[in-house]
């Protein structure tokens, strides 16, 4: 490249700025932005856990023609499938003019997010107090848990095989639920404690109930031993759900924030809500599937469970069920697998840490991406010395720099914070350990695992509009 010799044609040519969204974008583009992002609201909303965002992706993806995948069926391009693995993790695909026979392009997410689980046991009185025990699942800061409004979401199974839905605390007309704190009066000494010291997992435990079980007299004290708060709780329990205690052992309860999804600030640039990470870039890349138009390779969005606690299980992304689902698909254009999964390519589509003016410290600023400024390029995730996580080729972003350059998508590259300050890990080194080119594309969140995460609506549209632009386009 011939450089010319004008200070600012060098400094235009040679070097790199970081665009802030809203220098960039008219007021025509800004709508469309807002509208996006009111109907990611309304998801965000209704898929406080697993379960529920695989149900409300189906949902979705129903109403765009998607139908259930089957193996026996030789499928040509065009037709739009589903996958639903136990129904904590989903798969959506478009069959493209090439089938898979060159390889496919995958976007790949997370919809777990950190939370607190009801315990197998999990009813107990203290004092003519009700309380559930809780095990926290995910990196959590233990204290932001407590004294929020909280609501109990989940299913229990009964050992008939009925099943029953919960969900309690986010109607106006339902109670809500919480974790009791300790008075600034008294709690002088946890401030000499460390976090982990002051905030103990065994004290997060649930105020569910206060009132008694009014009874027979020749009922009441063999009531008493029992603990009359406990048994009104699981009385009213049993009314409203046909549940004893022992139904609790076949169950999977999550307590979650009972927020609504709010826009934040004056100029409502932002949004505020529990789950984006990383239910964000689930939304985004089931978007850019559902409305991508005559592709040539073959275009997949998973959807996965279990990353906030390492990925593991069957619902998990260090499972099985992608690849056998790729299995069946290049069984079907005569191919093995282990060819059209090296020839494939993958957006990790998970969120990253936005640079935070408050903990400017933690944050190296020229490699941080930030708020407004576009969807974030993660050439490498881990910890410390980049272990524990996933690093793509040069070869890949230089080829997603040149996808993004082209099609004007505004992004950004960034890390998670200082090198020796932390680190963190996504689902791309599973995806990368199936011989893919993976590289991590995401969403900036400020709060992370905190029970209310913030992000720029430029930023979760430019996420979509990138995962659009990588299905569309030949990379």
């Amino acid at each position: 490249m011939k450089i010319n010799s004008n200070l600012k044609d060098i400094k235009k040519e040679l070097l790199r700025k970081s665009k802030h969204g809203s220098r960039f974008i008219d007021e025509k583009s800004l709508k469309e932005i807002d509208d996006f992002c009111e109907k990611y609201k309304k998801f965000l909303d209704k898929s406080k856990t697993e379960r529920e965002a695989v149900k409300e992706t189906l949902l979705l993806a129903q109403e765009f023609g998607f139908k259930e995948f089957d193996p026996d069926t030789k499928y040509e391009a065009g037709e739009k499938v589903y996958y639903v693995n136990k129904h904590k993790s989903i798969i959506f695909a478009v069959i493209g003019k090439n089938k898979t026979k060159n390889g496919i392009k995958i976007a790949a997410a997370h919809i777990d997010s950190p939370r607190l689980d009801l315990k197998p046991n999990p009813v107990y009185e203290s004092n003519d107090m009700t309380l559930f025990k809780t095990h926290y699942y995910g990196g959590i800061k233990k204290y932001q848990w407590l004294a929020v409004p909280l609501a109990i979401h989940g299913k229990i199974f009964k050992k008939d095989g009925e099943s029953i839905d919960v969900c309690i605390g986010e109607d106006e007309s339902d109670p809500q639920f919480c974790i009791s704190d300790l008075l600034p009066h008294l709690g002088k000494d946890r401030l000499k404690k460390t976090v982990d010291e002051a905030f103990l997992g065994e004290e997060l435990n649930l105020l569910v109930g206060s009132r008694l079980l009014i009874g027979e007299s020749d009922q009441q004290k063999e009531s008493e031993e029992m603990g009359l708060a406990k048994l009104n709780t699981l009385k009213i329990l049993n009314e409203s759900y046909k549940i004893t205690e022992t139904d609790f052992l076949s169950a999977e309860i999550e307590i979650v924030p009972a927020f609504k999804t709010r826009d934040i600030g004056f100029d409502r640039s932002m949004i505020g809500g529990y789950g984006h990470d990383d239910r964000v870039c689930a939304y985004v890349s089931l978007m850019a599937i559902l409305t991508c138009q005559d592709v040539s390779s073959t275009v997949l969005v998973v959807l996965s469970d279990k990353e906030e606690v390492g990925s593991d299980g069957n619902t998990g992304m260090n499972s099985s069920f992608l690849k056998y689902f790729v299995e069946d698909l290049a069984k079907q254009d005569g191919v093995e697998v282990r060819h059209v999964l090296s020839k494939s390519k993958c957006f990790s589509t998970d969120v990253s840490a936005a640079f935070d003016s408050n903990f400017s410290s933690y944050y190296e600023a020229g490699n941080s991406c930030f708020l407004n400024h576009g969807v974030v390029v993660s050439k490498y995730t881990g910890f410390g010395g980049k272990s524990g996580g996933s690093d793509a080729s040069a070869e890949f972003m230089a080829e997603v720099r040149s996808l993004f350059d082209g099609n004007n998508i505004l992004w950004q590259t960034g890390e998670l914070g200082k090198v020796d300050a932390g680190g963190g890990g996504t689902v791309a080194k599973f995806i990368a350990n199936l011989n893919l080119d993976v590289v991590d594309v995401g969403v900036p969140v400020l709060s992370m695992h905190s029970p209310f995460e913030v992000v720029s609506k430029i930023d979760v549209y430019s996420a979509f509009l990138a995962t659009k632009s990588f299905f569309q386009k030949d990379v």
